[in-house]
Order: C-alpha cells, then sequence, then structure tokens
C-alpha cells in the first residue's frame, strides 16, 4: 500500500478512536467514549479543552445549604501516550484542569454568593488492553481490525486542586481518590459498543471546616453506543450511573448517599492532518442528591508519533 494511502487510513483510525481525551468529572461523573480503543503504540496525543457546567453541583445535602447554583467555566490540559507492555497496549492519560467558578447559595436562612479560581484535582490514568488489542506499531496497526477488548485501567486523582479548609465549597478536594475500573468494548461494523465499571476509593480529608472528613466509595457504570461515518466523523450516545459515596463528619454519618443517572451525546469531527473536533453535552435523568446540573464541553486535539 503506498505511504500516502496508508497515511490517510491510519489518520482516518486516530480520529475515530483517541477523541475522547477532554472530560469534565464532577465527583466520579465520568462520561469518556473510547477509554480501551486499539490504537497503534508509541502515540502521543495532546488536547486543550473548555467545559460550561450549570447547575447544583453539591453532593453533601446534610449541609445547611439549600438552592445551590454555580456556572463554572472549565480548561482542561491533556497528554496520552501508548505503549508496548507485555505485548499489550498500555497508555497513560494525565490531565489537568482549571476553573473558574461563580455560585450562590441559601445557607441557614441568608444567600451567600462567592467565587473561586484556580487548577483542579489532578487525573493520571494507566490502563492496559488484556485481550483483543496487542501492541503493533502504525505498520503492523494497518492489517488489524478490532473486534472484541477487555482492559483494566486505574484511575489516580491527586490533591493538587486549590482548596480551602474554612470553605464549604471548593475546586480541589484535598485528598487523594482511586478508580480501578475494568471496559470491555466490541464492534459492530461501524458501530462500537462499550461498557465499564469501576469503583472510586477516597482518603480522608483531615481540613474539612476543622473536621474530618470521610467518604465510602462510589460506585460507577458507563455505557456507550458511537456510529462512525467514513468520513471519519462520528457520532455517540453517553450514559453513566453511579452510586453511593456517603460521607461522615467526624464520626457521624449523614444522608448523603447518592443515586444518580446521567445522559449526553458525542459530536467528533477531524479538521486537518492529525487534528481533530469533539462537541459533547451531558444532563441528569435522575438525582436524589444534589448535581442537577448539564455540561457542554469542547476539545481540540492533536495526535503524532514519535
Amino acid at each position: 500500500m503506498p505511504e500516502k494511502i496508508f497515511s490517510t487510513l491510519l489518520e482516518k483510525h486516530l480520529f475515530i478512536l483517541f477523541s475522547f481525551l477532554f472530560v469534565i468529572s464532577v465527583h466520579s461523573q465520568d462520561l469518556e467514549p473510547r477509554v480501551y480503543a486499539n490504537v497503534p503504540e508509541k502515540l502521543n496525543v495532546v488536547a486543550i479543552g473548555y467545559a460550561f457546567i450549570d447547575g447544583n453541583v453539591l453532593t453533601e445535602p446534610s449541609l445547611p445549604i439549600s438552592d445551590f447554583k454555580l456556572q463554572s467555566h472549565n480548561l482542561a490540559f491533556t497528554y496520552v501516550r501508548t505503549f508496548g507492555l507485555a505485548n499489550k497496549l498500555a497508555r497513560v492519560q494525565v490531565a489537568l484542569p482549571y476553573s473558574f467558578m461563580d455560585g450562590s447559595a441559601n445557607i441557614s436562612g441568608s444567600l451567600t454568593t462567592g467565587s473561586r479560581t484556580g487548577f483542579g484535582d489532578t487525573k493520571v490514568r494507566f490502563g492496559i488492553n488484556l485481550l483483543g488489542s496487542p501492541a503493533l506499531d502504525k505498520t503492523e496497526f494497518r492489517n488489524y481490525e478490532q473486534k472484541t477488548i477487555l482492559g483494566v485501567s486505574l484511575v489516580t486523582s491527586i490533591p493538587t486542586g486549590k482548596y480551602y479548609g474554612d470553605k464549604r465549597v471548593n475546586i480541589g478536594t484535598n485528598r487523594w481518590a482511586f478508580k480501578p475500573e475494568i471496559g470491555v468494548s466490541k464492534r459492530f461494523s461501524q458501530v462500537y459498543a462499550e461498557l465499564y465499571g469501576g469503583i472510586w476509593f477516597y482518603t480522608d480529608n483531615n481540613d474539612f471546616l476543622g473536621k474530618k472528613l470521610e467518604q465510602k466509595h462510589t460506585y460507577s457504570l458507563q455505557g456507550h453506543a458511537s456510529y462512525y461515518f467514513k468520513n471519519s466523523m462520528w457520532l455517540g450516545f453517553n450514559t453513566n450511573w453511579f452510586f453511593g459515596g456517603k460521607t461522615i463528619t467526624d464520626g457521624v454519618s449523614d444522608d448523603s448517599e447518592i443515586d444518580n443517572w446521567r445522559i449526553g451525546a458525542t459530536f467528533s469531527t477531524p479538521i486537518a492532518k492529525g487534528q481533530s473536533l469533539r462537541f459533547q453535552y451531558h444532563v441528569g435523568a435522575y438525582t436524589n442528591n444534589g448535581l442537577n446540573y448539564y455540561a457542554l464541553t469542547a476539545a481540540y486535539q492533536y495526535s503524532f508519533f514519535k
């Protein structure tokens, strides 16, 4: 196959498979299609994205806060590197967000307004595809077609975000969090179906209004169905469900367990060689405690080999 034709086909695969990069997450609510996609090794992807969030993102209903509304403008910088590990495709993803938040709430009967600006918690994902996705260089990759992939990953949330111990609402969480996850990806002609399941575990926040804040683990389940057009554009339906996360303050448990379900859609299109744009919208379909908001994101990404 001529190199020019091969290069065009490879770019098409990359637009299809690596358009998940920018994600704004609030308390475990990830909506990330193509996390376990099959791609060549030694691939680098850099991305910058913007997200607008509007609504109630409070997850601690035991606090004396009502009518909580927040508007948040967020930027995120993401880098992904793929490589071979024991002849399996592995990848590392690092995402660093920066947020501009403005909100209002009724606290103990008084209307209060405020704003926060700063870096959020850094997220690092290490993953490996155990079945259906061998580590292939870009030459070998052109002859390989994805069928069923089984992968695992570990997401680590690092407390780099701006945090005030005397404030109830913060950008950072002042604690570590870890999510082991397992995912399955299946190709049906031009449709990709995906299902991921994971559990978030949290360390304690020992500086929460002068108290110790603990949080029980949160279960997370994601589903995605994406249709790919011949011109490399794709359109996907996204949904997730998360349950648990009860908080305990200085040993006192409260009624803060969450049971939430979100739905959304993703659209991705190439714009130039090695470059693409992606847009996503998601909203709460059901919520029992807080987290009643919508989010709109847009991202630019650039892919290259080195």
